[in-house]
């Protein structure tokens, strides 16, 4: 895993604790080792993040599409900005550069991003690991939901464990390391139905 990617907000929300863990997320995965992959903008907490893996030392990477721009402000600092056509272009990019997923707080970008990067995991087309960065209890009614998913027998176990959580970047990407796929197929036979 020689990057990890983090979606968020380009806004920095309510609370000062979610701009603290971007920028503390940034420096995390540059100490690690490890390149920033993210949207590219310098605004909200995408802009905390970039500029935390850089006062680290940290490669970053952007990806943003040319309708976002100048709307999402493009980070002028970053070691690269791929400028793509597409919002589905960007996170395929994204995609592809990654070794992991992160999602720090963020609006709904934010949550169709690790949701489709965790379903792509569940249909086996990779085997990265996928997270949740849970600041502030900010995801506790997510998670709770994603439980009842389980609980009601629409997502596997194992599929609802491949979402990783934990309030602190470091602790996440310690559970990225010691990340195992799972083994068991999303499908479901005709008799299970």
């Amino acid at each position: 895993m020689k990057s990890i990617c983090v979606f968020c907000g380009s806004s920095m929300g309510a609370k000062p604790a979610y701009r603290d863990a971007a920028v503390a997320t940034g420096e995390a995965i540059a100490r690690s080792g490890r390149r920033l992959v993210y949207g590219g903008a310098r605004v909200g907490l995408m802009g905390a993040v970039a500029d935390g893996a850089l006062a680290a030392g940290g490669e970053v990477i952007g990806v943003l599409p040319i309708a976002l721009q100048e709307k999402e402000l493009a980070h002028t600092g970053l070691t690269e900005l791929h400028v793509v056509k597409s919002m589905h272009e960007r996170k395929a990019m994204m995609a592809d550069l990654s070794g992991g997923f992160i999602a720090l707080p963020g609006g709904a970008g934010t949550l169709e991003e690790l949701f489709e990067v965790w379903t792509w995991g569940q249909l086996g087309y990779h085997r990265k690991p996928c997270g949740f960065l849970n600041v502030d209890g900010f995801y506790d009614g997510l998670l709770a939901f994603l439980d009842l998913q389980r609980d009601e027998a629409f997502v596997k176990p194992e599929m609802r464990d491949m979402v990783l959580v934990a309030s602190e970047a470091a602790k996440l990407i310690e559970l990225f390391e010691g990340y195992t796929p799972p083994a068991t197929p999303k499908w479901i036979e005709r008799s299970e139905t």
